[in-house]
């Protein structure tokens, strides 16, 4: 199996005056990473200087050469709006990918062919893009992603708008596609991170604050979360209420205290994600 891995040094992004990306450093090998990041962090530049779309400064190399000099398919990209054209067919539209990835020819139909595998898409091959679903059109995005045996596959905001069901299809399809690969999500749903991740970057304001494992961005909050009711949240004056649902009939509020407390309960990825990001305000 073969293991990929990719250097990001100090890329750094600038709209004008706006700093969007500032010094992001992180190496990362074949796994799939979450980035997590409040709206304006900086996830979708980041993965737009990885493919190249935007100029940038520092260094993006993928199993040690510049990642500008790469093939095409080398770096597979669903961006957050993907619609395709809808008269192709599902399969006229991988073979449309396969000229834009310079693809050999000789290589084409079996490349489609595995990527409508692992995407659950075969059955759609030949029906036209504007008869499908949302979902379905999400999972031609990840086809066409990772078409050329992509080493990088970037995926913006994939499950935005999909209903739980085709989520749970995502996963499977997420499942499907990781081996040797690199598998980058950017969003912002912390239970698409939680079930399809093993790594996670979190990011606000174009700086990157972690890059480790799901269990260490737990332990942010390990010993600080609480679940109360109504009337034993006046003994906590500093804590952060995070989400709240109701138990036989009587509202539970789940906290996150200033600090270690007693009766802490098990913390979620979100709970120690929520913990991070305050503590760096």
């Amino acid at each position: 199996m073969a293991v990929h891995e990719m250097k990001i040094e100090n890329v750094s992004k600038n709209f004008r005056r706006k700093k969007v990306l500032q010094d992001v450093t992180c190496s990362l090998k074949s796994g799939t990473f979450g980035i997590l990041g409040p709206n304006g962090a900086g996830k979708t530049t980041l993965m737009r200087c990885i493919t190249n779309y935007y100029t940038h400064k520092g260094t993006v190399e993928i199993d040690g050469k510049p990642a500008k000099k790469l093939s095409p398919a080398k770096i597979g990209y669903l961006p957050q709006k993907f619609e395709g054209y809808p008269e192709l067919t599902v399969r006229q539209m991988l073979e449309y990918f396969c000229n834009l990835k310079r693809i050999p020819n000789k290589d084409r139909n079996s490349q489609i062919q595995k990527c409508l595998e692992s995407t659950n898409l075969l059955e759609q091959g030949r029906k036209k893009i504007k008869t499908l679903s949302g979902g379905m059109i999400r999972r031609l995005g990840i086809a066409q992603a990772i078409l050329g045996e992509a080493s990088v596959v970037l995926l913006d905001e994939p499950t935005a708008g999909l209903d739980p069901e085709e989520r749970m299809r995502f996963k499977n399809v997420i499942q499907n596609i990781t081996e040797d690969r690199i598998v980058i999500i950017s969003t912002h749903i912390v239970e698409d991170v939680e079930a399809c991740c093993d790594n996670i970057l979190v990011m606000k304001e174009g700086q990157l604050l972690f890059s480790d494992s799901i269990q260490k961005l737990r332990n942010y909050a390990q010993g600080r979360v609480l679940e109360l009711r109504k009337e034993e949240i006046a003994n906590y004056p500093k804590a952060y209420v995070e989400k709240n649902y109701l138990e036989e009939e009587e509202t539970v509020y789940r906290v996150i205290a200033e600090k270690v407390v007693k009766g802490a309960v098990m913390p979620t990825i979100e709970d120690g994600y929520l913990c991070l990001l305050k503590s760096e305000t």
